[in-house]
């Protein structure tokens, strides 16, 4: 059965190493959420690092998940000190429990803030694909894909919550999420 992976990316309003009140926030945020997320129903696995400290996101060994990676439009800096971004690369059941995770609790309200901590861009913020069961998504998995969602749209091998994809590449959509169906039976 295939699973649902998951790359979000997002750029930061300061570096990871900046000791200012709403950096150590995000950590904290972020930290709590992590775990809230981890025991959700759906979620399988995510991206971490072996014996990596905060902000060391190039030099980590991410072991299966491979080299660390982030799209062509990031421009901010890639040492411990001035690595500004946040980034998550995730396994899923399907479509709804990512959602449900996403958009519901300490993460929706973390996302409610969102605009505290991060750079608003033109970008896409995440970006799902399918995988077929015993697969480890990459970081260039997730760098490849975000970057072409973000020059061509949505499409089976890239797509968002919004316009989204069964496996086998049809549009598809969950209650309350994905495109609108074209025969009246709801969102």
């Amino acid at each position: 059965m295939p699973h649902l992976a998951l790359y979000t990316f997002g750029v930061l309003k300061s570096p990871l190493a900046d000791p200012a009140p709403r950096t150590r926030e995000f950590y904290e945020i972020g930290e709590a959420v992590y775990r809230k997320i981890s025991r959700h129903p759906g979620y399988l696995a995510r991206a971490e690092a072996e014996g990596g400290d905060q902000g060391e996101l190039f030099e980590a060994d991410w072991g299966a998940w491979g080299e660390f990676a982030v799209p062509t439009w990031y421009g901010k800096g890639r040492t411990r000190e001035t690595t500004a971004l946040a980034t998550t690369l995730s396994l899923w059941t399907g479509l709804r429990p990512a959602f449900d995770a996403v958009y519901t609790g300490l993460h929706r309200e973390a996302l409610n803030r969102r605009y505290d901590w991060f750079e608003r861009t033109e970008h896409p913020n995440h970006v799902f694909w399918w995988v077929s069961d015993g697969v480890i998504p990459t970081w260039r998995d997730g760098v490849s894909r975000l970057e072409r969602l973000h020059h061509h749209g949505s499409a089976p091998h890239a797509f968002t919550f919004r316009d989204s994809f069964a496996p086998d590449g049809t549009p598809t959509g969950t209650e309350g999420i994905g495109r609108r169906r074209t025969d009246g039976a709801g969102a």
